[in-house]
């Protein structure tokens, strides 16, 4: 059971890495290119949200790639979290507040939603993990 937390965590944490930093380059490119923001489906501009207008496109872009590069981070944590390692719950929760200022910034109401869910199962996976492997002792904690 506890493997299954960990792996559902780290497959969240992979959705969330994939469905917005794989995008983040090439809208990053778009804004420098283009000095505005490409739509999704002519429904809402990509990346787009409260601080959007605090910078210009060049800020914004870079802002767009630090982005990415968290979502690099957090995708590297959910290879933690699928070896069931307890550094990477701790790691993502450590994470957490920078997602939350970016998922903020760009208005996505999507990235919170995952986060409850992963931040919920990492727990339970953290509390069934047996005490030893909450130190680092000899094993992973996976079951």
């Amino acid at each position: 059971m506890t493997r299954s937390l960990w792996r559902t965590s780290a497959v969240l944490m992979w959705l969330i890495a994939a469905c917005f930093g794989v995008p983040s380059v090439p809208v990053a490119v778009f804004l420098l290119r283009h000095g505005r923001l490409p739509w999704f489906l002519d429904l809402f501009p990509m990346y787009g949200g409260p601080v959007d207008a605090w910078f210009g496109p060049t800020g914004y872009a870079v802002l767009i790639l630090i982005f990415g590069c968290v979502t690099l981070v957090e995708a590297a944590i959910g290879v933690l979290l699928w070896r069931g390692r307890v550094a990477g719950a701790v790691l993502s929760l450590a994470l957490l507040p920078v997602e939350i200022a970016f998922w903020t910034a760009f208005a996505l109401p999507f990235p919170p939603v995952v986060a409850a869910v992963r931040l919920t199962l990492t727990v339970l996976a953290w509390r069934r993990t047996p005490a030893p492997d909450r130190a680092g002792a000899t094993t992973t904690g996976i079951d």
